[in-house]
């Protein structure tokens, strides 16, 4: 985008009280911004209200500093050779598709990474030919959005590990939120899973894109920006604003053709992305969980609402009839890989179950000293088939 072109939509995305809806009044009325900014106040008056017209005619306070940082954003000298910047505008060629059709789709996006992707559709040209007019028209990429709590239980943040790799080696990209937990995970799996070359995730961020949050994945935000893609449509400089997080959610299921529920209290931002996704008649799924567990009881509530329920990642792949390869490990996951445990662990594995369980009900169920028990407890949670949770807890990993 041209400076003049980037200075009239920035303008006008920074105008005090002038929201996106209002804008596209304006853009439908009038063109392009500079159009928009050359009208007089009469005539602004006809598409907005008097306070948004008369802030429409003097230039936002901080208009020439976010101007020359986002300039500076976009030519820095010191950007990784392997991912790119730009900006993109309502009506960009561009510009995602598939967000034309949500409610209230951004004015600007701001985007870092790898920005020449194609699609990601299914090799073989006959299976492709079934689905090319569904494919074409909707999106510049095939998302799946993961999403869930950010303290996940260890068998939650593991089975969107699992799950995001599986679905990304068949061929979707992974969309979340960059957030702790599940989130994290999710692109930790998709990084994991994608071939060369193929966009493996989409992280839809809640600040400014020269800025980190959390502070933690820093690391994980540079790889994303290798081999997937960065995107906000916050200006630069936005802090981690606590408004801003939900609001994004609509473009992370905007994006996608579907979204998967991994883990979720009942009042959970999660289950807002849930809610976009349902709205914009996109599918929803979500992994069920133990009945006692707090972080399972969005999911449950979302499949007694219709959600589909999925053990694997060819649930996910066979509901969206998803053409041409199929997942691979697509169980939920362990933690790592499983060892072939002896025939007494076997049996305390049986005896744990899949609910968190204290050492005090394990001493019961098994009948062996709380000394023994601990020693293999922690011979197993290291061998990546049990986990301790908080409160001297224990929860057995992997798929029953």
């Amino acid at each position: 985008m041209e400076r003049e072109a980037l200075a009239g939509w920035l303008r006008l995305s920074l105008t005090p009280g002038v929201g996106n809806e209002s804008a596209r009044r304006l853009l439908a009325a009038f063109g392009l911004p500079e159009a928009v900014f050359a009208q007089s106040l009469t005539a602004l008056e006809q598409v907005v209200s008097t306070t948004q017209a008369r802030a429409l005619r003097t230039e936002p306070e901080d208009f020439a500093e976010q101007l020359a940082l986002t300039c500076a954003w976009l030519a820095d000298p010191n950007a990784p050779a392997d991912s790119r910047r730009d900006i993109v505008a309502l009506g960009d060629p561009d510009y995602p598709q598939a967000l034309l059709n949500i409610e209230d789709p951004p004015l600007l996006l701001y985007r870092l990474g790898q920005l020449d992707f194609k699609n990601n559709q299914p090799k073989s040209p006959e299976e492709y030919q079934k689905f090319a007019i569904e494919l074409e028209a909707t999106e510049a990429f095939h998302g799946i959005a993961i999403v869930g709590s950010r303290n996940p239980t260890p068998q939650g943040e593991a089975n969107a590990r699992q799950f995001a790799r599986s679905l990304v080696g068949a061929g979707l990209t992974v969309v979340s939120g960059l957030a702790l937990g599940v989130d994290g995970a999710a692109h930790e799996g998709a990084l994991e899973g994608a071939a060369p070359g193929q966009l493996a995730t989409v992280a839809v961020v809640g600040t400014g894109l020269d800025r980190v949050y959390p502070k933690k994945h820093l690391d994980l935000a540079h790889r994303i920006a290798q081999h997937g893609q960065l995107i906000s449509e916050y200006p630069l400089g936005t802090p981690p604003l606590a408004p801003n997080f939900p609001r994004r959610n609509r473009i992370i299921s905007g994006l996608t053709r579907g979204t998967l529920v991994v883990e979720a209290a009942v009042k959970s931002g999660s289950l807002i992305t849930a809610r976009m996704a349902l709205e914009q008649g996109k599918d929803v799924f979500a992994i069920p969980g133990s009945i006692h567990s707090t972080q399972s009881r969005g999911c449950h509530a979302l499949i007694k609402q219709g959600a589909k329920l999925v053990e694997s990642a060819q649930d996910v792949l066979e509901e969206l009839r998803w053409p041409g390869r199929s997942a691979t490990g697509a169980t939920p996951a362990s933690a790592g890989t499983l060892a072939s445990p002896k025939h007494d662990d076997t049996v305390l594995l049986e005896r744990l179950g899949f609910d968190p369980v204290s050492l005090d009900a394990l001493v019961a169920r098994t009948g062996l000293d709380a000394a023994s028990l601990q020693a293999r407890l922690l011979t197993l949670e290291l061998d990546g088939q049990v986990a301790r949770l908080p409160g001297g807890l224990f929860q057995r990993m992997g798929a029953a």
